[in-house]
């Protein structure tokens, strides 16, 4: 009886908070099309697909799966459907994608979009259509900056989320100096920016930044350059991302650069990330996470359902913040008793949410950036994983409040 009671708790908080409005019948919702449609834009073929890609699909569709159980009859509709694209991490191919997901295949909302670049030309097209965007997989701040607009919520991480957390805890653990390798692109330079700024917050300096070409698998010039510098950085700092930092930690390994006295400090990682290089191949190496599937008993409920659909696989955060972001817009449809973007915005605006992926979560009117606790987090050794996937420590929960910057006085909605 008490499993079963916890159990639906457990449920009842993942979906939508256990708060918001009653719920609606569907003769009286006002739908066009008396439908709503879901879109999924990512790489699903590339350096990203992994971390996020087909699987964060499967994690939308657990949600409408989710949200008509608990609705039942009085869901606004049952027509919920979900499109997928792949934008092959390239900026002009997904401002082509989100035009043709909501001109031609009726697209309600965007979720996803890996690559900071591809995430800001998206952000351009849901403003001049008027539709709803949920950043999940971008990180640039520019999506709550200078390239904020009404329709586009900012939703898992950013990278001054990422600095907050690794930048200023590896500085204050004493690796003063830094020695910054970025993938040139928008997320990348982002990021370069973001840290630097931590790192001198926390009394350190960076020796060197440069940044590399994205997509990359040779990382050789910046490696052995590292050692050279002078002062000797104490940490190379890399803001690499899926596939690309697999391979560059792959190569600072081949290169012994912790030997020479050259540490590692990692901006973005995903579990994937882990889970490819082994636990071994970074053990000890503190991170920032925003999300972790073996947290508490109920992230452990909702990754074990979606293990069991892909085969095994415990999601990243990026697959939950996508279950989750799905949630919150169906939960915004269901109260506002329509689809129409200004009144699903308004619903939003403000709404202070606590799910299973969202901790102490708002999303903030000012700028969208949609806030929750973070976590720091450092890898287990090998000696220490009990069972797959359960590669990571977390060592701090960092408060919503101080996970994220403040509204920028450049976001303009």
């Amino acid at each position: 009886m008490r499993r079963s009671i916890a159990v639906g708790a457990a449920l009842c908080v993942a979906l939508s908070g256990c708060g918001g409005g009653g719920p609606r019948s569907s003769g009286d919702s006002k739908l066009t099309g008396d439908k709503l449609v879901l879109g999924v834009l990512n790489d699903q073929s590339g350096v990203y697909a992994q971390l996020s890609g087909k699987n964060s699909a499967e994690a939308v569709k657990m949600a409408i799966e989710d949200f008509k159980a608990k609705y039942g009859d009085k869901a606004v509709t049952k027509n919920i459907t979900v499109e997928t694209a792949d934008h092959q991490n390239k900026p002009d191919v997904a401002n082509t994608r989100a035009a043709e997901m909501y001109d031609r295949l009726g697209v309600d909302a965007i979720l996803d979009v890996p690559t900071s670049s591809a995430a800001l030309k998206v952000a351009d097209v849901a403003k001049a259509s008027k539709k709803l965007y949920f950043n999940i997989s971008g990180a640039t701040t520019d999506l709550t900056g200078k390239s904020c607009n009404k329709y586009t919520f900012h939703y898992a991480y950013d990278t001054a989320m990422l600095a907050n957390g690794t930048g200023t805890a590896t500085t204050q653990a004493g690796a003063k100096n830094w020695y910054i390798v970025y993938p040139d692109y928008a997320f990348g330079q982002d990021m370069e920016k973001s840290f630097k700024a931590a790192i001198a917050k926390g009394g350190g300096s960076v020796v060197a930044s440069d940044p590399t070409p994205f997509p990359n698998d040779n990382f050789s010039t910046f490696l052995l350059k590292a050692p050279t510098l002078n002062p000797k950085p104490d940490v190379l700092g890399t803001m690499q991302a899926g596939a690309d930092l697999v391979n560059l930690v792959k190569q600072y390994n081949e290169f012994k650069l912790r030997d020479k006295g050259v540490g590692l400090a990692v901006g973005l990682m995903f579990l994937t990330d882990i889970h490819s290089l082994t636990p071994d191949a970074l053990a000890g190496t503190t991170f920032t996470d925003a999300w972790y599937w073996n947290f508490d008993a109920q992230n452990r409920a909702w990754a074990d359902r979606f293990s069991a659909r892909t085969g095994g696989q415990r999601p990243t955060f990026a697959h939950a913040a996508n279950y989750s972001a799905a949630t919150q817009y169906l939960e915004a449809v269901q109260a506002a008793g329509t689809d129409d973007a200004d009144a699903v915005v308004k619903q939003l605006e403000g709404k202070k949410v606590n799910d299973f992926f969202l901790r102490n979560g708002e999303f903030r009117a000012a700028d969208h950036r949609v806030l929750h606790d973070a976590y720091l987090a450092k890898v287990k050794p090998g000696s220490e994983v009990k069972e797959p996937w359960d590669y990571e420590q977390i060592v701090k929960t960092i408060p919503a409040q101080e996970a994220f910057r403040a509204p920028s006085a450049d976001c303009k909605l």
